[in-house]
């Protein structure tokens, strides 16, 4: 098992995000994390999280929807 706990700010960066939308995903209960001073999140969690994830718009976190893809003409 790995023990790897990342920092919110650190996910933020594995994620491309802002830490800020890193915390209000665990604020939300979208990604589980536990206090040990600050807060951390587990490799494992952050990788069931994106797999659980794939395919929905996260962008609002108050309407979180499956994706809507668009085909483009070639």
């Amino acid at each position: 098992m790995d023990d790897t706990l990342y920092t919110v700010k650190e996910v933020a960066k594995i994620i491309r995000t802002t830490p800020a939308y890193a915390y209000e995903l665990v604020k939300k209960g979208y990604l589980p994390a536990l206090r040990l001073g600050s807060i951390k999140v587990r490799k494992q969690a952050l990788c069931e999280f994106l797999e659980k994830n794939e395919g929905y718009d996260l962008s609002d976190l108050n309407n979180v929807k499956k994706m809507q893809y668009i085909e483009t003409e070639t």
